[in-house]
């Protein structure tokens, strides 16, 4: 996708919509259910900028969001919280280069630097898209060993469904 995105972005959002879709509507055996991103960011962050950055048409950009809409409609898709780890592109983009997976080697700076800005645009300002939940925002530019302490202090706000109204 990253090669050829105009060839292979709707391809992989479709079949990222559907898994999403089902790992939101699986039974739930535990009292907290934590996904890395959700059906939610799929559309709003990852669709928007293939579409935004010209390499998804626009017809097919209107068939994913026909289906997320009738989705969204539909299945009961609700979320309690959202936790996001507000990180620049730059670190991002060290981060990747420290992990160095084949696939990510041909993501440049400029595609991070994009998904932060919707990321930004949808859960920071509320501009972009409607926020399905409460957003706690974990700055998340520092180390291993800080980031434990950070997600140590929050973890009662995240794992505690009682605790996670994020009012003043």
């Amino acid at each position: 996708m990253y090669r050829d995105a105009c060839r292979w972005g709707l391809t992989l959002q479709t079949y990222v919509q559907l898994t999403m879709l089902d790992l939101h509507t699986r039974a739930q055996t535990l009292p907290v259910r934590l996904m890395e991103r959700s059906i939610h960011s799929a559309r709003y962050v990852f669709v928007e900028n293939l579409y935004r950055s010209g390499k998804m048409p626009e017809v097919d950009y209107v068939v994913l969001s026909e289906w997320f809409d009738w989705i969204v409609r539909n299945i009961d898709l609700s979320i309690d919280l959202i936790v996001y780890l507000q990180t620049t592109p730059e670190t991002c983009y060290q981060r990747l280069k420290m992990r160095c997976r084949e696939e990510e080697k041909v993501i440049p700076l400029d595609y991070l630097a994009a998904i932060h800005c919707l990321y930004e645009e949808w859960l920071i300002k509320g501009s972009l898209f409607p926020v399905a939940a409460p957003v706690l925002v974990i700055e998340a530019d520092h180390d291993m060993q800080k980031m434990l302490e950070l997600l140590e202090q929050n973890r009662h706000r995240i794992l505690t469904p009682e605790n996670r109204k994020l009012g003043p």
